[in-house]
């Protein structure tokens, strides 16, 4: 009855949606209308989700972090206006991939921290400075973000990091050297060692 009334709808084919997104991104931004960028990036260690505000890259989440439900929670505590928009996550995906390809030893991005308070931020703010192909304990990281004691406050900060792989959560590992827990898993986490370690 629908389409009697009305026909049927146009078949609109890939190339002609991908020039209208384009034009939508473009005047998006150029309305500063774009309050958080995302895009997807294939990995050794599986799909990223990229996202990043005009402070700086904002998150990056694993697929077993449900990227839609990632999106969601940026819409809350960042901005509802997230849009696909590729083009500013270009030097994260370049340096994302030179790091894979074993390229690249050290990040060189803007990072947004609003997701992360307090002594979580402590600690991402050391993440950095424990070198590629290193690792440090909870007990070290806890020392140095200024709470010795506090080692299960660090996991925490580790489990919550909205930055993995860029901000390197992944080097931290337990006093005994075992891997201890990672917000890609735990054969994310060995991919990443091992190839810091090549």
């Amino acid at each position: 009855m629908t389409e009697e009334l009305f026909g049927s709808a146009p078949e609109i084919d890939p190339e002609t949606t991908r020039r209208l997104h384009e034009r939508l991104v473009a005047a998006a931004a150029r309305e500063q209308l774009l309050d958080v960028a995302y895009r997807t990036l294939d990995t050794p260690v599986g799909t990223l989700l990229l996202a990043a505000t005009e402070q700086g890259l904002v998150r990056v989440a694993y697929a077993r972090e449900d990227h839609d439900a990632v999106l969601a929670k940026l819409a809350d505590a960042v901005s509802p206006r997230i849009l696909a928009a590729p083009a500013r996550l270009d030097p994260a995906t370049r340096q994302l991939a030179e790091y894979f390809d074993g390229r690249r030893t050290a990040f060189e991005l803007p990072l947004d921290f609003r997701l992360a308070r307090g002594f979580r931020l402590a600690v991402l703010n050391h993440l950095p400075a424990i070198g590629y192909g290193h690792t440090e304990s909870y007990a070290q990281v806890a020392t140095a973000a200024g709470s010795p004691r506090a080692v299960r406050a660090v996991g925490t900060a580790c489990a919550t990091n909205p930055l993995p792989v860029v901000v390197p959560c992944h080097r931290v590992v337990r006093s005994d050297g075992s891997f201890g827990g990672y917000v890609g898993g735990e054969d994310a986490k060995r991919t990443l060692l091992t190839l810091e370690a090549a």
